[in-house]
């Protein structure tokens, strides 16, 4: 029975896998990178100017960086109209035919559309690569990405839903992950050690709303930070174990979220880099980081290693970082938080 458990749960995989690549294939180029460009909190409203500071944005970041892939991280609209909204920002990703997939942040589905409903939008352009949704309004999922001699899965992409509002009233503001999302995601990773003769692949994750351990990491006496750390980390009140989970399964080495508009900062709590993605919205809500921008990433094939840095609408790189090589070496913080 267990060999039986384990070729279906194989065989899922395979059938999940081949959904979320339906439309392309994900690998390192022959110099042995592969490049993300994370877009967050767009905000987008439909009909007011100030929304055109994200799509310029995004079309200006993609021709200077040309990523491989494209994630959006959440708050993508922030007003009725939600179809010509998403239309509007993930044109400048699809005509260009660059890969792209999203994950939803707790403003999404507050106007005229369901999670659903958007997730059906996402997915019909041409260059998406989200899977079927399968009945779920906005599942998790994953990608892999092949080895330059596509031999070999290389390394794995995780997206998770963080969800909203807290489920149970009096406990905090907003949502954590649920004991089902973690289970599957050891039950994936698990999965990829295996085939890797037990050697976890170096792995990334991707989620709107960040982990408790943000505002752990950011806060301690002596810190190796990079980046913007401007408004309290805005995370769940209770802490499900997803970082344990992640720590203990020993794959994901660096998460990216959004959410909280004034931080765009990086920092290493127990060798996991915990990063924010950078505004990438008009001034359609708050803001005081100046230019909007993005997050860049570079991957490289076979190491548990990574470059990043924030472009800058306008051209200015700022914040350039190698992951864990800038980070191994915390001092004592020379100031708060603005």
């Amino acid at each position: 029975m267990k060999k039986i458990g384990y070729i279906l749960i194989l065989s899922c995989m395979a059938a999940i896998q081949c959904l979320a690549q339906k439309k392309a294939d994900l690998r390192f180029s022959t110099e042995g990178e592969f490049k993300i460009v994370q877009f967050t909190d767009t905000h987008y409203k439909w009909g007011k100017g100030a929304s055109n500071a994200a799509t310029e944005c995004i079309a200006e970041v993609l021709d200077a960086e040309h990523p491989d892939l494209v994630v959006f991280t959440g708050d993508q609209v922030y007003s009725d109209s939600v179809a010509s909204s998403l239309q509007a920002l993930y044109a400048p990703v699809s005509d260009r035919n660059i890969p792209f997939v999203m994950v939803f942040g707790n403003h999404d589905a507050e106007f005229d559309r369901l999670h659903g409903e958007m997730y059906d939008m996402s997915r019909s352009f041409a260059s998406s690569l989200l899977p079927d949704r399968d009945g779920v309004g906005s599942p998790d999922y994953y990608l892999t990405i092949q080895s330059s001699d596509s031999l070999r899965m290389s390394s794995v992409l995780y997206f998770f839903d963080t969800h909203s509002r807290t489920p149970i009233e009096g406990v905090g503001k907003y949502a954590w992950l649920r004991f089902d999302q973690i289970a599957w995601y050891r039950q994936i990773s698990d999965e990829f050690t295996a085939s890797n003769n037990g050697k976890p692949l170096p792995s990334l994750s991707f989620f709107h709303i960040p982990l408790p351990e943000y505002s752990v990491a950011v806060n301690a006496e002596k810190v190796a930070m990079v980046g913007e750390y401007r408004e309290n980390v805005c995370s769940p009140v209770i802490n499900s174990g997803m970082f344990t989970a992640m720590k203990e399964q020993g794959d994901v080495m660096a998460t990216f979220c959004g959410h909280d508009h004034d931080n765009d900062f990086a920092v290493m709590y127990h060798d996991i880099l915990l990063a924010y993605g950078r505004y990438s919205g008009g001034k359609t809500v708050y803001n005081h980081l100046g230019n909007n921008g993005a997050r860049v990433i570079l991957l490289k094939e076979g190491e548990r290693s990574l470059d990043t840095w924030i472009r800058l609408r306008g051209g200015e790189i700022k914040d350039k970082a190698t992951y864990p090589d800038d980070f191994l070496n915390p001092v004592k913080k020379k100031k708060s938080k603005k």
